[in-house]
C-alpha cells in the first residue's frame, strides 16, 4: 500500500488568528532569536504584538528582530541570561521601559548536549538545568509578581519534551529538566489562576530548521521522515500557531496544559519496537 502520510500545514505566513489579536500585548520571548523561538515569535508579531527578544547572543537577538519585522510585527532585544536574577529583572525593566508591561512571557531559552550520563560533569548538568529549570522559575516567577501588582494578568507558555515522561537516554540532563517544567506549568497554573494568569506548556517533537546545531542531527536527515508516523517532520511556523492560540484569548479557560504537537510520534513505542542501540553507539563520538 501506498501512503502518503499527513498533510502540509497552510504555508508560512497564514495567520491563524484575526489581525490584531494581540495588538495590546508584549511578549518576551527567551532565545527568540534562531530555530523554534524565532517561529513563536515571528507569529506573535505577525498577529500585532510587541516582541522582546532575549538572548545572550546579539547576533541571533538581531537575527529574531529582523524576522519579526519582516512579518509586520515590532521586536526589540535585551541582553539576558536567564539563570541570573539580576538580569532577569533588568530584562524585564528594559522591556516595559520600550514598550510597557509584558503580558505574555515564552519560555523557551534552553541549553543540550547528547552525552552518556556517567561522562557528565556536575557542570555540564548544571549548565543545562539552570538554563531550562532555573532560567523558567525565575523568569516566570517575575512575570508573575509583577502582573499580580498591576493586576493585568496574562498568560506564560513553556517549552517542554516528550521525553519528561519517558525519560531521555543520552541527554539525561535535559529530560530532568524538561520533566521539572512539565510540573512547574502545573503548579503555577493552579496557584496563578486567581490572578488571571494562565500557564500552558508545548512539547514539540523533531522541527527541522536552520538554526540547529550539528549534534541535533544523529539519526541523518535523508531519512527522518521515515521515524514519523505523520511521514513528515514539523514545519516550525506550525508550532508558532500553537503558541499563539494558547496565549490567546480563544484558549482562556485553557491551563496547566501541555500540548504535545510531534505527529504521534513519541505514541509510537509498541513491542514492535526498532532495535535497540545503546547510547554510546549513537552518540557523536568524543573527541
Amino acid at each position: 500500500m501506498d501512503y502518503k502520510g499527513t498533510r502540509d500545514a497552510p504555508p508560512v505566513g497564514t495567520r491563524m488568528l484575526p489581525e490584531g489579536t494581540f495588538a495590546d500585548d508584549v511578549v518576551i520571548v527567551t532565545g527568540g532569536g534562531s530555530g523554534i523561538g524565532k517561529g513563536i515569535a515571528i507569529e506573535f508579531g505577525r498577529c500585532g504584538a510587541r516582541v522582546v527578544i532575549l538572548g545572550r547572543d546579539a547576533e541571533r537577538r538581531q537575527s529574531g528582530i529582523d524576522a519579526v519585522v519582516a512579518a509586520g510585527g515590532q521586536a526589540i532585544g535585551v541582553e539576558c541570561d536567564v539563570r541570573h536574577p539580576d538580569q532577569v529583572k533588568a530584562a524585564f525593566d528594559a522591556a516595559e521601559a520600550a514598550f510597557g508591561p509584558v503580558t505574555i512571557l515564552v519560555n523557551n531559552a534552553a541549553g543540550n548536549f547528547p552525552a552518556a550520563a556517567e561522562d557528565i560533569s556536575f557542570n555540564g548538568f548544571r549548565a543545562i538545568t539552570g538554563i531550562v529549570l532555573d532560567g523558567t522559575f525565575l523568569m516566570s516567577t517575575e512575570f508573575a509578581r509583577r502582573r499580580i501588582a498591576d493586576g493585568r494578568g496574562g498568560a506564560i507558555l513553556n517549552i517542554g519534551a516528550t521525553y519528561a515522561w519517558t525519560g531521555g537516554p543520552g541527554t539525561a540532563p535535559s529530560a530532568a529538566a524538561k520533566a521539572a517544567i512539565t510540573n512547574l506549568t502545573q503548579s503555577f497554573a493552579v496557584e496563578w489562576g486567581p490572578h488571571d494568569i494562565r500557564v500552558n506548556c508545548i512539547a514539540p517533537g523533531l522541527y527541522l530548521h536552520d538554526d540547529r546545531r550539528p549534534h541535533v542531527r544523529l539519526a541523518g536527515d535523508e531519512d527522518v521522515e521515515d521515524h514519523q508516523p505523520a511521514l513528515r517532520t514539523g514545519q516550525v511556523h506550525e508550532l508558532g500557531w500553537a503558541a499563539t492560540y494558547l496565549c490567546s484569548d480563544y484558549a482562556a479557560f485553557c491551563s496547566g496544559h501541555t500540548f504535545v504537537l510531534d505527529g504521534a510520534n513519541w505514541l509510537r513505542r509498541t513491542l514492535r519496537m526498532p532495535k535497540f542501540e545503546p547510547v554510546r553507539n549513537w552518540l557523536p563520538e568524543r573527541k
